[in-house]
């Protein structure tokens, strides 16, 4: 067996879209973007030397983090110095160029990541040993960019909008291609747009909050919206089962916690215009000591919706359990399966994970995928998957909703 072809790409035209131009009479549709001209992009997978890739969720911030990319490659040419005027990329060695790496296996091209180039970074050797010169990309994904753009108004929008809805509105005002955007239609309704300076990202990150849904950039630069269905624990699908018996998808090491980290206890919720909603787990306080939770000027659309919230959270949070904080998979094991589940899973796709322990208990929980690590090397691949419980347990939102928590543990 062997392990997936990766490849990275360097594209120097201009805009968010990572396709090739497609000119008048030629391209595929449906692939290829309407232009004028024929996108540069060059390969440069022969000289990659390693890759590190971060992308997912801040557990304890509660929000996706914007992913990032080192890519070092092997440059004996000087083809990266911007100032070689022989190079064959002269003059196009700018800030925010984009860059793509993907991996192919049996025959598909699964993507790894998108984004925008932030760093050139040259090494020399500087002995007799090493004569390999190095040009390390850095770059990030498109969460920078709705981060660096400020708004203060939000055109279409108005007062009751579904949280998707405005989070549509708000890629609309920063000109994002919709053909760039996958958007879950919202459960949840926010209030009008303050008409106050914000950057867009914490626009879409209120409206984010108001949903219990996500908000982030997918490996191929789309800007993604979930829902709190997709978030919560009614997600459907068939988990893939990873154990170190044999009997399922093999794995390197899985990292069991039990700590307080994701525990929350008392939380006080306001919205704009409206009311401190406050809402305290006594028993939950008793046994963890206060965890507190806060968020002020929140988009929700009444001081009923930000207390549901308030219920929902700490009744998702006033307890813990051990869980596994990260899988590690090594793509050069022989598991064809396994190979295959790593490139396939996405966030939010359930996996269910058992280690015997000494004895011969077991540890097995079944959890959702937040975020994902690559440290790629031409004989090495080694991929951790950070694993969670979800955003909000649905059982406990849907009983916040209809009227029928059990309340008898909160204080107000």
């Amino acid at each position: 067996m062997t392990a997936p072809t990766v490849q990275a790409f360097i594209n120097f035209s201009t805009g968010p879209s990572f396709a090739q131009a497609m000119i008048l009479d030629t391209g595929i549709l449906g692939t290829n973007i309407l232009a004028d001209a024929a996108a540069v992009i060059v390969d440069v997978s022969d000289q990659i030397n390693a890759i590190s890739i971060q992308r997912g969720r801040n557990a304890q911030a509660d929000q996706f983090q914007a992913g990032t990319l080192s890519l070092r490659i092997i440059d004996q040419n000087g083809d990266f110095n911007p100032q070689n005027v022989s190079g064959p990329y002269y003059n196009l060695l700018q800030p925010m160029v984009k860059v793509q790496i993907t991996a192919t296996n049996l025959g598909v091209v699964y993507p790894l990541f998108s984004g925008f180039i932030t760093n050139y970074l040259t090494t020399q050797p500087n002995n007799s040993i090493d004569t390999l010169n190095y040009t390390t990309i850095q770059a990030v994904d498109a969460m920078r960019l709705v981060q660096m753009a400020q708004i203060t108004t939000v055109a279409g929008s108005s007062a009751g909008d579904l949280t998707s809805t405005r989070v549509s509105q708000i890629l609309d005002q920063i000109s994002w291609p919709a053909t760039m955007r996958s958007i879950e239609t919202g459960l949840s309704t926010v209030q009008a747009n303050p008409n106050t300076a914000t950057t867009a990202l914490s626009a879409a990150q209120k409206c984010e909050l108001v949903e219990f849904g996500a908000f982030y950039v997918d490996a191929s630069g789309s800007f993604v919206f979930k829902n709190r269905t997709t978030t919560s624990t009614s997600v459907s699908g068939t988990p893939k089962v990873f154990n170190d018996n044999g009997s399922n998808l093999h794995y390197f090491n899985a990292d069991w916690v039990l700590n307080d980290v994701l525990v929350y206890n008392q939380a006080s919720v306001t919205p704009t215009g409206g009311t401190a909603q406050v809402v305290v787990n006594a028993a939950s306080v008793t046994k963890y000591f206060a965890h507190s939770y806060n968020q002020t000027a929140t988009m929700f659309s009444s001081d009923a919706d930000a207390l549901q919230y308030a219920q929902a959270y700490i009744g998702s949070r006033a307890e813990t359990s051990i869980r596994c904080d990260a899988l590690l998979l090594d793509l050069y094991y022989p598991d064809a399966a396994m190979v295959l589940a790593a490139l396939e899973l996405d966030f939010f796709d359930p996996v269910t994970i058992s280690t015997t322990q000494p004895g011969g208990s077991i540890l097995t929980k079944t959890l959702q995928v937040f975020g994902v690590n690559y440290q790629i090397s031409p004989n090495s691949w080694r991929q951790t998957f950070t694993t969670l419980e979800p955003i909000i347990d649905s059982f406990i939102l849907n009983s916040t909703l209809y009227g029928i928590l059990d309340t008898s543990v909160l204080s107000y």
